[in-house]
């Protein structure tokens, strides 16, 4: 079994406190994809009614699951629904062999659950270009289906981490016409992180009664500003799966709702954020707000450029207050940019100003900034009205020692 390493700094205190979801059930074991001992396949069955959504990456080289969950979303929900998950292997690049190793857990996971196969669902994460030993997994199937429990998210939680120092979940309760609904969620990601979407898988249930369609425009609208907007290393990987499960079993009626698409972003905002929190090596956790930019498009294009420079982000390792590097990341960005009319500021300390660093400036400001665990780097175009935040992560000598190290 590999070394667990350390818990990142920038984790929450504890795992949160999840509500059950009524009409959804889960159960983990520890199959042996990769390592003995290590707990690494969940198994998620929702009661029929149930909705489901999803967004994907968007790679070239997308895994066999990724294909095969895409080429399953709209379907019927009247006869439920299933996902299995595994960690330690990708299914990614795998060819032909890929694809029947889904087939053949799908096929596995119909037969013990009753779910129609076209509704059951798999994700893989690991490593990339190896076979996955589904036979391991399919073996633990009636295992799995025999201790499925509503209050299991947590050990589901844990089951589907690789890299991860963290198990990620969150959760929110929501006021529907005098009725409650209640939203978690669960994710697993720590580095290739980038947007389209982002190593990440992330599900997501809930007891709201949702129309399919506007789930998932609602999914695909709300990952737009959450996990479209997070990146640890630039690197957009072959397995992102974002799933959205509405169960109906609150019997509310939560289509077009404003406060149940409230809830449902706080919850992708906060497991997007610990995303980032777990980047691999991460010591600072990094928000950047760039605002007076001629189009909200351009704004996040000159946001991401900051967040995925790796200058930008050593320095902010060392605890170094180089505004020139962000000054480079919005120059090469494409966007449009005036170098006469932009500021930049660290937290509340103004750095720069009119294409020049500001009269007031001094350096031991912005250090003191830089020292902090969470850092805001302000950037003001003065183009227009577009604004963005995004969210990243420092770049350590560490990053560089997990993926050296990744495959042995």
């Amino acid at each position: 079994m590999a070394k667990p390493m350390p818990v990142s700094p920038l984790a929450p205190a504890s795992f949160p406190d999840l509500p059950v979801i009524k009409g959804v059930r889960f159960a983990s074991a520890a199959a042996g994809v990769k390592y003995q001992g290590r707990t690494d396949v969940m198994l998620a069955v929702m009661d029929p009614g149930t909705a489901v959504a999803g967004v994907f990456t968007r790679s070239k080289t997308r895994s066999a699951p990724v294909l095969d969950c895409q080429a399953k979303l709209g379907g019927s929900a009247d006869a439920g629904a299933a996902i299995l998950v595994n960690s330690g292997n990708s299914n990614a690049f795998t060819g032909h062999y890929g694809q029947n190793s889904v087939a053949e857990i799908t096929a596995a996971v119909a037969t013990e659950t009753g779910v129609p196969v076209e509704r059951v669902f798999t994700a893989s994460t690991g490593v990339i270009g190896e076979p996955l030993p589904h036979d391991r997994i399919v073996a633990k199937i009636g295992e799995l289906n025999g201790v499925l429990e509503e209050g299991a998210l947590e050990g589901a939680a844990k089951a589907i981490m690789t890299t991860d120092t963290f198990a990620k979940g969150s959760c929110a309760t929501v006021g529907i016409d005098g009725k409650t609904v209640k939203i978690a969620g669960i994710a697993k990601g720590s580095g290739m992180i980038a947007p389209d979407m982002a190593t990440m898988l992330v599900y997501i249930f809930t007891d709201a009664k949702v129309e399919q369609g506007a789930l998932q425009a609602q999914l695909a609208e709300t990952c737009n500003r959450s996990f479209n907007c997070i990146t640890v290393d630039s690197d957009t990987s072959t397995s992102d799966s974002l799933m959205l499960f509405a169960t109906g079993a609150s019997g509310v009626d939560a289509t077009g709702n404003a406060e149940f698409a409230a809830g449902l972003e706080r919850v992708m905002l906060d497991l997007s954020h610990q995303v980032v929190r777990d980047g691999e090596g991460a010591t600072k956790f990094v928000e950047i707000q760039v605002t007076g930019a001629a189009s909200d498009a351009d704004a996040k294009v000159h946001g991401m450029a900051i967040a995925n420079s790796p200058l930008v982000k050593t320095a902010i390792a060392g605890e170094d207050p180089n505004w020139g590097r962000v000054v480079m990341a919005i120059g090469k960005s494409g966007a449009a940019a005036d170098r006469d009319l932009l500021s930049i500021s660290f937290g509340d300390v103004l750095v720069a100003e009119k294409g020049w660093v500001s009269p007031a400036y001094k350096e031991e400001l912005g250090a003191a900034e830089m020292k902090k665990q969470e850092i805001i780097i302000k950037v003001d175009l003065g183009l227009g009205s577009g604004a963005a935040t995004v969210w990243t992560c420092d770049l350590t000598h560490q990053y560089i020692s997990i993926n050296a190290d990744y495959r042995s």
